[in-house]
This record gives structure tokens, C-alpha cells and sequence, in this order.
């Protein structure tokens, strides 16, 4: 049994037990979340919602909060010595599927 849920405008499929890197939530560490449920199949076939499926949730508990690797970004311009050097790192969050209800 899986499901296709919806957070921060992207797609992820996710099954029991799954973890799961989103974008950063605001919840604290260790709190219970539920997603928006797009698609569900299971025993008795698939499930499309429209745009969610009715009665159908996503559970999970946040695991922790962390940033990725870190991307470097360079602006150039030859022959007018125009550089400009930055940085960037995306936070997420670590989140592990508990219960999906159909």
C-alpha cells in the first residue's frame, strides 16, 4: 500500500514505515503532522482524488531539521571584472511515515 501525498507544491510517493526529506515545516521536532492525500493504492485498486482523495490521511513525525550540502553560485562577466561569489543551502525536514488511512 502506498500513497502519493502533496507538501510544498511537490509530489512524494511514501508507504509505511518511509522517511522522507520536505522542505522545512514549522512544526518542532517530534510533533505529528498530517498530508494532503492526492492518490492511494492499495488491496481494492487505486483511489485519485480531485483534487484529494475523501477520508484518506497521511500521518508522520518529524525526525529532525537539517540544511543540504552546500550549493556555490558565481556571477561572471568577462572583460568588465564584474564577480559576484555566493553561497546557498536548502533547509529541510526529515519526516517518517507512520499510518496512511484509506
Amino acid at each position: 500500500m502506498y500513497a502519493i501525498i502533496q507538501s510544498g507544491g511537490k509530489q512524494y510517493k511514501v508507504a509505511n514505515g518511509d522517511s522522507i526529506s520536505v522542505d522545512k515545516l514549522s512544526a518542532e521536532v517530534g510533533d505529528k503532522i498530517s498530508f494532503d492525500v492526492l492518490m492511494t493504492s492499495g488491496d481494492n485498486g487505486i483511489k485519485a482524488g480531485m483534487p484529494f482523495v475523501d477520508g484518506a490521511k497521511v500521518t508522520g513525525e518529524i525526525i529532525k531539521h537539517y540544511k543540504d550540502k552546500k550549493l556555490t553560485i558565481f556571477r561572471y562577466k568577462p572583460k568588465i571584472h564584474v564577480r559576484k561569489k555566493q553561497g546557498h543551502r536548502q533547509p529541510y525536514t526529515l519526516v517518517k511515515i507512520t499510518d496512511i488511512v484509506l
